[in-house]
C-alpha cells in the first residue's frame, strides 16, 4: 500500500532490534533490520525508507559514517541511537545530518514518540498549518520555499535539505526578521522541550547555512545569529 511507513532498524545487538521492531510494528509500521553499518548503508541506498533508527557505535562502519555517506545521496530522516558516554560522537552525528537521537538505555515509548515526530515533520503536508495566508510558496530574495512541493530553491537551483533542516528554515521564514532563542526553536521546531540539547539547534543552523552557501552566499547570510539571543531569517531591504 502507498501509505505504508517503512522503517529500517540498525543495531549490532539482536535484542535491541527485536525490541524496537516489536514496539514499532504495534504502530502499524513495516520494519526491516540491519546488523551492521555496511548492510544498513546498502539497504538505505536501495530502499526509500521513511525513517532510519541507526545505532552510533557498531563494529566496522559506525553510525556517523553511515549517515555521512547516506547524506551524499539521500535526505532520509535518521534517528541516532547512542550511549550516555558518547556525547562527542552525538554532536558529530548532528554535524553529518542526523535528525534526532535517543540515548541508551531508552524507553521504547520514547523511541515511538520520536519516530512519530520525525514522520510528522517529513510529511509533505506537515508544515501547511504554519500561517502563511493562502499562499503556499514563500518568496524571499535568494530563497524560495514551495510548501506544497516540500522544496527549497536558491537562484533557481534546488537545495537538498533533510526534513529537520527544511522545517527549521520554514519556521524562521514564517516570521522573517523575528529573533528566536535556541530554547524556543528546540521547543517549537523539535516539538519537545524535555529531551533536547541546545547544540542540536546550533549544528542544524550550521548545516543549513553550509547547504545554502553552495548556491548563494547571500542566502546563507540570511540565517543570522543574534549573539546572546538566538537566530533569525534576516530579509535584505534591497
Amino acid at each position: 500500500m502507498e501509505n505504508e511507513v517503512r522503517i529500517l532498524v540498525v543495531d549490532d545487538e539482536e535484542r535491541i532490534r527485536r525490541l524496537l521492531k516489536m514496539y514499532l510494528e504495534r504502530e502499524g509500521y513495516i520494519i526491516e533490520e540491519a546488523e551492521n553499518g555496511e548492510e544498513a548503508l546498502d539497504k538505505a541506498l536501495q530502499v526509500d525508507y521513511d525513517c532510519i533508527l541507526l545505532d552510533l557505535m557498531m563494529p566496522g562502519m559506525d553510525g556517523v559514517e553511515v549517515c555521512e555517506k547516506l547524506r551524499e545521496k539521500k535526505a532520509t530522516p535518521v534517528i541516532m541511537i547512542t550511549a550516555k558516554g558518547e556525547e562527542t560522537n552525538r554532536v558529530q552525528g548532528f554535524e553529518v545530518g542526523t535528525d534526532d537521537y535517543v540515548v541508551k538505555p531508552f524507553s521504547p515509548r520514547e523511541v515511538v514518540f520520536r519516530v512519530k515526530a520525525v514522520l510528522r515533520r517529513s510529511s509533505p503536508t506537515a508544515f501547511l498549518d504554519i500561517e502563511q495566508g493562502s499562499a503556499n510558496v514563500i518568496v524571499f530574495p535568494h530563497i524560495t520555499i514551495d510548501q506544497d512541493a516540500h522544496r527549497v530553491t536558491s537562484h533557481g537551483e534546488e537545495v537538498s535539505l533533510t526534513p529537520k533542516e527544511y522545517e527549521l528554515l520554514l519556521y524562521l521564514a514564517s516570521s522573517p526578521n523575528k529573533v528566536y532563542s535556541r530554547e524556543q526553536l528546540l521547543k517549537d521546531v523539535w516539538q519537545y522541550e524535555f529531551f533536547g540539547d541546545l547544540r542540536t539547534v546550533d549544528t542544524h543552523i550550521k548545516r543549513l547555512r553550509e547547504k545554502l552557501n553552495k548556491f548563494s552566499t547571500e542566502a546563507a547570510d540570511m540565517i543570522s545569529t543574534v549573539w546572546g539571543v538566538g537566530y533569525k531569517l534576516e530579509v535584505p531591504t534591497e
